[in-house]
């Protein structure tokens, strides 16, 4: 006889028997409950997620001028050691990684 899986079950006799298959020896009606753990949630609440909404928080930051050894690749516009330059075309540095 064909068995059509897509349709909706009509007994709830075959749902107490898997229920029992699935249980197994020894696990009769024992209930299980999640344990939360209340220092997990309290760190999980000091991470930043990506995509969340800082515009409240200020940034301050350090900026540099450039120095004597650096330069700044012409196509990455990274700034970069001077023993990274790969090509100096017409006045236009370029580094290992954009020109390798």
């Amino acid at each position: 006889m064909a068995t059509d899986y897509d349709a909706p079950r009509t007994t709830v006799d075959d749902d107490d028997t898997r229920s029992d298959e699935l249980e197994g020896p020894g696990t009769q009606g024992a209930l299980q409950t999640a344990v939360i753990d209340d220092d997990e949630l309290e760190a999980a609440d000091s991470f930043d997620l990506p995509g969340a909404d800082l515009s409240s928080e200020e940034i301050s930051v350090q900026i540099l001028a450039a120095q004597a050894d650096e330069f700044t690749c012409a196509s990455c516009f990274l700034v970069r050691h001077r023993s990274q330059i790969a090509l100096d075309r017409d006045g236009q540095l370029y580094c290992m990684d954009c020109e390798g």
